[in-house]
């Protein structure tokens, strides 16, 4: 196994590569290495096994190395490595539109590609603009999103998320004309919940006060992640989704759910608007769309919004957007072949089969020591820790290295561990990581 991993690079070499996210000073005194990868897990530069608990990065939902994505790619490079999409096509883009459209939610068949989620989003946000615009409603142009929510890292989805170090290091930069509702985490009424939370479905009622501060009619649309991932897991209460849906409606505003993460089959239906039957406008989503393979993102847009723009001289561009990599060959195999992998193995489902084992695996975590909450959906689950007193953040990154040294990796935001590990995960796997995570925890104290 040791002769198919790629050597580290030596410390001198390190400096060249600017890591985004990253205590880059931190990690080039310390490198942890990633060398290979199948199934379940990796295997560092040095020969040892890391099961993986989140996925990669919330995207490899079927397992990595799946030789039909490889193959496909293969296959794909040697026929047309690349193709223009800006008035050209090439077949397999049709094709994957065609296969997204029939699994997802009632009505958002029309399908923009993108390479990112964070390219997903802010072309989320241009076309609700847009839209409102061929109406005739111009002046809608405001847009409301979350405290907490994370919407990528593009100008537009930095200015509708409410992550603090985004808005600090580049506010005077965002987008002028928007404001946030409130998150919907509260420790206090809701610590240790199984699933969705009970209370809470009225903090949706605020975009009620935010629409009477600045009237309807220069709002275009609302955006949030109906589980946001990214600040911590943060659980809609039983009720939230559908009340923001119904407000919506009542003031002609579009709704956005941002499913980046959600979406094909972390909570056990292909998107999260089917799972909690609340189906927005607009839904963006990535990572999974290729589990990971090569960078690709989609919006799902509604009919009734596609057909708005259709208007006008048949010669005439309807929308003014895109990129020169939308629906790039070699991303639409990736993507295509991952549609299969997930229909052969029934992965889009299957978080629902394992839900409840998980629940109780993750939440035998609670009465460790400095463990304040556990929160839990589908195959998602986080542990939220006490903070140390003037070290915000160093006991989630101590428990996330410790974890790393034991073989297992997790996701750590502040003092929050997350998990979200690949679809194809079997009980002793889940049982080890939570046996890994409460052994650190314990260790830690």
């Amino acid at each position: 196994m040791n002769a198919q991993l790629t050597p580290a690079p030596a410390n001198a070499d390190l400096d060249a590569f600017w890591m985004p996210f990253t205590a880059n000073r931190q990690f080039k005194s310390n490198p942890r290495m990633l060398a290979r990868a199948e199934g379940m897990y990796y295997w560092t530069t040095d020969g040892r096994e890391i099961l993986d608990a989140v996925a990669g990065l919330w995207c490899v939902n079927a397992g990595h190395g799946r030789r039909e994505i490889t193959e496909a790619v293969t296959k794909q490079l040697s026929t047309m490595e690349y193709a223009p999409a800006f008035q050209m096509g090439h077949p397999i883009a049709f094709e994957l539109a065609n296969r997204l459209a029939k699994i997802a939610p009632p009505g958002l068949d029309r399908i923009f590609f993108t390479n990112s989620g964070s390219e997903a989003v802010d072309t989320a946000l241009k076309i609700a603009i847009a839209y409102h615009r061929a109406r005739g409603n111009g002046q809608r142009t405001r847009f409301i999103g979350r405290e907490k929510g994370y919407h990528g890292v593009g100008f537009g989805g930095m200015s509708v998320g409410g992550i603090v170090n985004n808005r600090k290091f580049f506010g005077p930069s965002m987008l002028p004309g928007v404001d946030h509702l409130p998150h919907t985490l509260s420790i206090e009424h809701n610590a240790f919940s199984r699933g969705l939370p009970q209370w809470g479905a009225h903090l949706a009622n605020e975009l009620e006060r935010l629409i009477a501060l600045h009237d309807a009619s220069t709002i275009a649309a609302v955006i949030v992640e109906p589980i946001a991932g990214s600040a911590g897991v943060i659980l809609p209460p039983i009720g939230y989704l559908k009340r923001l849906r119904e407000i919506c409606d009542k003031n002609d505003i579009l709704l956005i759910f941002d499913e980046v993460i959600t979406g094909f089959g972390r909570i056990g239906k292909p998107f999260a608007s089917l799972a909690f039957d609340v189906t927005p406008d607009l839904m963006t989503t990535a990572k999974g769309l290729t589990n990971g393979a090569i960078p690709m993102g989609a919006v799902f847009a509604h009919r009734k919004i596609y057909d708005t723009f259709m208007q006008g001289p048949e010669n005439a561009i309807e929308l003014f957007h895109g990129y020169t990599y939308s629906a790039h060959p070699v991303a639409c195999a990736a993507a295509l072949a991952t549609q299969d992998a997930y229909a052969k193995d029934g992965l889009l489902t299957r978080a629902a089969s394992l839900a409840a084992e998980w629940e109780n695996a993750v939440h035998s975590l609670r009465g460790l020591p400095h463990v304040i909450d556990v929160r839990n959906y589908g195959l998602i689950g986080a542990v939220e820790l006490e903070s140390r007193a003037g070290k915000p953040a160093t006991r989630g990154f101590e428990v996330f290295l410790k974890c790393f040294e034991r073989g297992v990796m997790v996701r750590q935001t502040g003092d929050t561990i997350a998990m979200s590990p690949p679809l194809i995960i079997e009980s002793k796997q889940i049982a080890r990581i939570v046996e890994t995570l409460g052994a650190v925890i314990r260790e830690t104290a």
